[in-house]
């Protein structure tokens, strides 16, 4: 991960801001984190970049820009976490993102009824529950985000390609 900037404080921050609201991660596998680029130009250029080290998993088009997932032959290591994937989204257009980590994805190990029931003195954004595959929520944390699914990610692509 040479290319980009140490995920080290981001993430001590939203462990730190979980731990705030009383979220128990222990026992969920954070599967990626995902890191935002301010223009077109600099996500093609990091994508080719990260491709000569790294396996592409996927590209796909979602709300009309393109999204990379790649499977870190180095994955970032963290707290005795060992995070296996990198998320890319290209900008959407008319919305102005800053280059740097955005934010990191649980799988839990119970349902998402039974997480939201638990935690229901927080608010989540529940715009993904609806989803017909790996229903998520998301909880923001200041301008950072952390988001609950039931399956991880290389989940997802290896169902999605198959279809």
């Amino acid at each position: 991960m040479r290319h980009l900037p140490s995920p080290n404080l981001f993430l001590s921050k939203i462990f730190n801001d979980l731990k705030s609201v009383e979220i128990d991660i222990s026992n969920y596998f954070l599967d990626h984190i995902c890191y935002r680029v301010e223009t077109q130009k600099k996500y093609r250029t990091l994508k080719s970049t990260l491709e000569k080290e790294n396996q592409l998993l996927i590209e796909s088009e979602i709300n009309g820009r393109n999204i990379s997932v790649f499977k870190l032959k180095n994955p970032i290591k963290f707290e005795g976490r060992s995070i296996p994937l990198l998320e890319l989204p290209a900008p959407k257009t008319g919305s102005h993102y800053t280059d740097g980590w955005e934010h990191i994805e649980f799988v839990i190990d119970e349902s998402l009824d039974l997480f939201l029931e638990k935690n229901q003195n927080l608010t989540f954004d529940k715009k993904g529950f609806s989803k017909p595959i790996n229903r998520d929520i998301r909880l923001k944390l200041g301008k950072l985000s952390v988001k609950f699914h039931e399956m991880s990610l290389e989940e997802v692509i290896q169902i999605e390609k198959s279809e």
